[in-house]
């Protein structure tokens, strides 16, 4: 069987400022998920990736989910054609609230 090409991961560049809203202690956690959950299969639906009901304000299609008690959330497009996923927003949850950048958002 052939080795499947991976998916080139690109991030946008307000992902920096996001991050910059998340502890240092949990950048690597963050960068060792995307990379390790996103490189191969980013979208096949899985109990914490997800498919977004409704396209969000920054255009993801997809939301990845992790961490502890599930609070980091990643949200990415997927495009086939050119093996790319594209990181748009990196957020924390807490309880029913996502903020990403520090900013509250509606999802």
């Amino acid at each position: 069987m052939a080795k499947q090409q991976p998916f080139v991961l690109v991030y946008a560049e307000d992902v920096r400022q996001h991050l910059r809203a998340i502890e240092a202690k949990y950048h690597s956690l963050i960068r060792d998920t995307i990379r390790s959950q996103l490189t191969y299969v980013p979208d096949r639906e899985t109990r914490n990736r997800k498919p977004l009901k409704r396209p969000v304000e920054f255009g993801a299609e997809w939301e990845l989910r992790f961490g502890p008690d599930n609070r980091f959330r990643v949200f990415y497009s997927v495009n086939r054609t050119e093996r790319k996923v594209e990181i748009v927003a990196i957020g924390t949850k807490e309880r029913n609230r996502v903020r990403i950048g520090g900013e509250e958002i509606e999802l």
